[in-house]
Parts: structure tokens; sequence; C-alpha cells
């Protein structure tokens, strides 16, 4: 496999999987409440982080995003953590040394718990106030020593999985509020947008997406695919086009400044879905091989996804900031990592030799770490938790290696 020079090789982590909650992060509550399994400290990134930056330059994996956990620096409004600024900039410096570009995200699925109940992003208030400056207050702290910025993990993923399913605190079951926080996850990325722009670091948006298939040739199969495909891809990239702002049930509103909020048009790939017509997602390609998060690793369905973003934003550089596959701890699935992650790569060769921008692949994630409600039971790293590398990590090493070295 050939890649363009200068493409990114890296990997992606947050902080409140590598490092444990917050004690100030909604996360914390949510787990003294029984809804999560304990993080404790994450994967130990907060306390061996120059180690694994060290491990990954070593790999070739010279890009990593991380995030900077707010409820770490800012516990409460207004009053910010010196000894936990200091701690992030150690990290960045850090990467820095070991030869590793670190890229940046100031919002991965946890948020301070003053913030969460201020109303966090549904908020127009608290949005419009407490986040700019937070970000604002990131730029110019952290931003000598950033690569690049990354600044909301998700959105549609957020909105759905903490207002719609109640996987994520706060929990909510609610329509209204779930398309309330979408719509305010896609402003707060323009005005993420609006602070770093101009600062010399690229900004990448990071999308979940999936092609999506009615799973039988029903009315109601077709009709909910078309709704959950233009929820996860239509909103925003009208938004992104056009400068169009239009959700289910809402009018289509006029934002200029949403189009092109960002330098890159990044997003994460790990399966595609089936619809059937009651709108439940089911695994897709059926009949396949089915991981322990309920779906099918598909290579196939990355190509779907480049082949669709460079046919409908032309021009735009895209970025996968996100490529890997869980297994379940204890499991003889490590074949099957190494061949889904070569498959993939494969396909995003072919993508760019059919034209399309892609700048890098990040994967997730280098240690393995906290899977949110499934604990530590699936493992998506390239390294187990003792630093160990996997059959796949050893794959990733010889092929960049091969970039540079043929």
């Amino acid at each position: 496999m050939t890649f363009p020079k200068g493409f990114y090789w890296g990997t992606g982590a947050s902080s409140t999987q590598a490092e444990g909650a917050a004690p100030a992060a909604d996360w914390s509550e949510w787990e003294r409440t029984g809804h999560a399994p304990p993080s404790g400290n994450g994967n130990g990134f907060a306390t061996q982080y120059a180690e694994d930056f060290e491990l990954y330059a070593a790999h070739g994996l010279t890009h990593h995003r991380l995030s900077i956990e707010w409820a770490r620096i800012e516990p409460a409004p207004g009053k910010r953590d010196d000894a936990a600024i200091e701690h992030y900039r150690a990290m960045l410096e850090a990467a820095r040394a070991a030869g590793v570009a670190p890229w940046v995200c100031f919002h991965h699925f946890t948020l301070p718990g003053w913030f969460a109940d201020e109303g966090a992003f549904r908020d127009d208030k608290a949005r419009g106030y407490y986040w700019p400056r937070h970000v604002a207050f990131c730029a110019e702290t952290f931003g000598d020593l950033v690569e690049g910025w990354k600044p909301i993990n998700e959105p549609y993923a957020y909105a759905v999985l903490s207002h719609r399913l109640g996987v994520l605190p706060p929990g909510r079951r609610d329509p209204e509020q779930f398309i309330e926080t979408y719509r305010g996850m896609l402003l707060a990325q323009r005005d993420a947008w609006r602070e770093l722009r101009g600062g010399g670091r690229p900004v990448a948006t990071i999308h979940n997406l999936s092609p999506l298939f009615a799973v039988d040739d029903s009315v109601p199969a077709e009709a909910k695919t078309r709704t959950l495909d233009e929820l996860m891809w239509g909103a925003w990239m009208r938004a992104d086009r056009d400068g169009i702002l239009e959700l289910p049930g809402r009018a289509a509103v006029e934002v200029p400044d949403l189009r092109e909020c960002c330098d890159l048009i990044g997003f994460s790939y790990y399966n595609a879905y089936g619809v059937d017509r009651d709108g439940t997602l089911k695994p897709y390609p059926r009949d396949e091989w089915v991981g322990p998060m309920g779906n099918v690793p598909w290579p196939e369905g990355l190509a779907i996804v480049l082949h669709r973003l460079a046919d409908e934003l032309p021009g735009r550089p895209l970025l996968v900031c996100e490529l890997g596959m869980g297994t379940a701890r204890g499991s003889d699935d490590e074949p099957r990592r190494d061949d889904y992650l070569r498959e993939s790569l494969e396909v995003v060769e072919e993508a760019i030799g059919d034209g399309a921008d892609v700048r890098g692949v990040f994967f997730w994630t280098g240690v393995d770490n906290y899977e949110w409600t499934y604990g530590y039971d699936v493992q998506f790293g390239l390294f187990d938790r003792d630093r160990e590398p996997r059959p796949a990590a050893e794959t990733i090493r010889q092929l960049i290696r091969a970039q540079t070295h043929p």
C-alpha cells in the first residue's frame, strides 16, 4: 500500500477513557449512581503518557488525539485548577518530545457537572457563554503545543446517547431534548471554529458516520432509514455545504457561518447498520460475524462513507478520526482485528486513488481503555493495558515504515 507524503498516522483516546472520570465531571456521578462500571484510572495514561507516546512513535504513529477534560481544568465555573492545567501542558510537551504531534478535543461525551446543570449545549445562553470561553482559554493556554484541534467528538452520537437513549448522562429519553442537544452541538462546533480559526492549527470535525440500509423492502423500513440518514448525515452536511440548519420538526434556518466551519471533515467509522420497520438498528451485513458491541466490522462500509463524503462535499479534505475494532476480553479474535484494519487501509488507499482527499487515519485506540458502559470488557487497543503490542500494531508499523523506507 502507498499513501501520500505527509499522511497523518495516529491514535485517538479520550480523557475519561484513558485517565478515568474527573471528580467534577457528570460521568463521576453517573458511575456513583450505578449507571456505568467504575473507570478507575482508565488505562493509566495520566501517569504513563510519556512512555505511551514513545511507544506510539516507535510504531510510526506520530499523531495522537487526546481530550483535555474540561471538568479537570475548570471544576467550578470560573475557578481553574492550575495543577491540572500544568499536567496537561506536561502531557503535550511529552508528546512533542517523543515526536508525536498532539491534536486536542474539548468534549468527548463528558462535561463538568456545573455546565450540565446549566443545561449544557441545549441552553443557548450556557453554550454561547461558557463554551466559547473555555475554547478560547484552551487555545491560549495550550495552542503553542498543539498540532490541530478536534473540538467535539461525535455530536450526533452524543445527542442520541445522552438525550434519546439515556445511555450517557443526563440519561434522558426525550425526542425534543435530543433535537435541541443536536442543534446545540452543531452550533458549538461553529462556536469553537470562531475561536480557533486563523490560529495556524487545523480544525477538524468528528462525525460518527455509518451507511444505513433498510433490512426489508417495506415502506416503513425505507422511511425509517431515510429519517435516520437525514439525522446522521444530512443535517450536518447541509450545514457545512449550504449554511442551512434544518432538523426534524424544526424550520430550516439560514446560519451562514455554519458553512465550512472546519478545515477538515473528520469522522469516525466502525460499522454499518440495518434499519427495520420500527427504526431499530440491526447488525449489517446480515449473517456476518458480530462483535461484542453488537456490530459487524465491515471494511466495505468505510468505502461507502469515503465515497459519499467525496461526492457530496467535493473539494473538502477528509480525515478518518477513529478506525478500530472491539474484541471481547479474553477472546481469540486478534486475527480478525489484524485483517479488519489491513483491509480498511486498503479501502482508504483505493479511495485516495479514486480522488478522495484523505489526509490521515487515527486508530481507535492506542492502549486498551475504559469503554463506557462496557467497562474493560471490550478491547480496542493496538496495545493491551500492559503495553504489549497486538499483531495489528506490528502490521501497521510495517505498513507505515514502508511509506518512508520502500
